[in-house]
C-alpha cells in the first residue's frame, strides 16, 4: 500500500503542485458545493446516514468516509482541521486496505 500511496502522492504533487497557495474552503459556515446547505447541515446529515445503517446492520465504508470528510470540511480551525484530516487518511486507507483482505481470500 505504501508504494501506491507514494505513486498517488508523486501524481498530485505533479498535476497540482505543492497547494500551499490554496485557502482551505472549510468552516462551519462554508460549503464547497454538493447542496445548497452549509458544512454544518453535512455534517449533521452525514452523521445521521451513518448511525441509522449502523443499526440496521448495513454501514459501509462511503457513509464512514463521507461523516469523515464532512467533520473535516465543518472546521476551521487549523490544529482541528488537520486532525480531521488525518483521520479522513485512515479511513480511507482502511478502506483500501479491506478491498485488498476481500481480494486475497
Amino acid at each position: 500500500m505504501t508504494t501506491a500511496l507514494q505513486a498517488e502522492l508523486d501524481r498530485a504533487q505533479a498535476l497540482h503542485g505543492d497547494g500551499h497557495h490554496l485557502p482551505d474552503g472549510t468552516g462551519p459556515n462554508t460549503w464547497p458545493g454538493w447542496r445548497d446547505q452549509n458544512a454544518e447541515y453535512e455534517l449533521l446529515a452525514a452523521r445521521l446516514d451513518c448511525e441509522a445503517a449502523e443499526l440496521e446492520g448495513e454501514l459501509t465504508w462511503a457513509l464512514v468516509l463521507r461523516e469523515e470528510v464532512s467533520e473535516a470540511l465543518a472546521e476551521s480551525d487549523p490544529d482541528l482541521l488537520t486532525a480531521e484530516l488525518l483521520q479522513v487518511a485512515t479511513v480511507a486507507l482502511r478502506w483500501v486496505d479491506a478491498i485488498a483482505a476481500r481480494g486475497r481470500r
